[in-house]
């Protein structure tokens, strides 16, 4: 017997069957109903295909509720997810440079202590980055002690116009159904990746950046043989970071995005992954919005401040 059909697929759903020597459970998403069939993925990708005859008992069950993140510990898991093409420690604070390519890859992540007094700490990575010619910046998550001495200091915002960037989370129970569109997952980027990723030509950084991490994997959809969505994912523990996620013009609004992030996330299962973040621009209202059906709501939020010698 089986309560569920085709509107429960991709939910989380509960399944009771017989088994050789008794009754066991299984709890995961619901990949399929076919003639005589259930087939559930656990959330570790595991799939189980379930004899309807077997079955004695199965629902839809609520979604996992989330527990409650540490954020000082996913503010720097986001860092170590997509190194910098140059790290410098600095105590336990990051010296990051990657030719000035984005935001996160230049800049300061103050996590933790710096191994010496703050204003100290801030004139060496003053000097870090006016040594490599870049401006001295911090990534700072906002409502932290640190963000609060450094600005103390007479460090400003170093975007005033730009809105907040939001970093998101969720697990992977939320977000490992099957997608709607075939993901290719490739361990290299190619050609055709980059070529959705970037408008126009790719910055020499980038690759070295975007390849850097030691578990990483890229995802693809094709239309007609052509790429025209794309995505990367990045392990670092149990978490599975999301980003360069990026869907053509012409594609848009379609659901490929979401499809990415599936198929990302089912890689990430068996790699021992539980939890997964991305990170939005407050002001992206669609993509944000896209997110939280997804399943995923707001751990922090987080600003860049520079120097005021800058």
């Amino acid at each position: 017997m089986s309560g569920l059909g085709t509107r429960d697929i991709g939910h989380r759903v509960v399944v009771r069957h017989r088994i050789k020597g008794g009754l066991t459970d299984v709890i995961g998403v619901l990949e399929d109903r076919r003639e005589g069939q259930l087939v559930v993925r656990h959330a570790d990708s595991s799939r189980h295909e379930i004899e309807l005859s077997a079955i004695t008992a199965a629902k839809p069950i609520p979604e996992m509720p989330l527990r409650p993140v540490d954020v000082e510990q996913l503010f720097l898991t986001t860092a170590l997810g997509r190194p910098a093409a140059e790290t410098v420690y600095l105590g336990e604070w990051l010296l990051r440079a990657s030719s000035g390519w984005t935001g996160r890859g230049n800049s300061l992540l103050p996590a933790g202590n710096p191994g010496m007094p703050l204003t100290e700490a801030l004139k060496r990575a003053e000097a870090f980055y006016v040594e490599r010619g870049l401006p001295p910046q911090a990534h700072i998550r906002l409502g932290s002690q640190a963000a609060t001495d450094i600005q103390d200091l007479g460090w400003i915002d170093a975007h005033p116009d730009r809105s907040d960037v939001l970093v998101m989370h969720t697990t992977l129970d939320h977000v490992n159904a099957l997608p709607p569109y075939d993901v290719q997952l490739a361990e290299h980027p190619d050609k055709a990746w980059y070529g959705v990723a970037f408008d126009g030509p790719v910055p020499a950084p980038a690759p070295v950046v975007l390849e850097g991490a030691p578990k990483a994997v890229f995802a693809t959809i094709e239309v007609d043989g052509e790429a025209v969505a794309v995505g990367r994912g990045a392990m670092t523990g149990h978490w599975l970071g999301i980003d360069a996620l990026r869907v053509a013009p012409a594609h848009r609004g379609q659901g490929m995005a979401a499809a990415v992030v599936q198929g990302l996330a089912r890689w990430a299962g068996p790699q021992g992954g539980r939890r997964t973040y991305l990170e939005v621009l407050e002001s992206n209202l669609p993509a944000v919005t896209a997110y939280q059906r997804l399943g995923y709501v707001e751990a922090y939020r987080y600003r860049y401040l520079r120097s005021p010698a800058q």
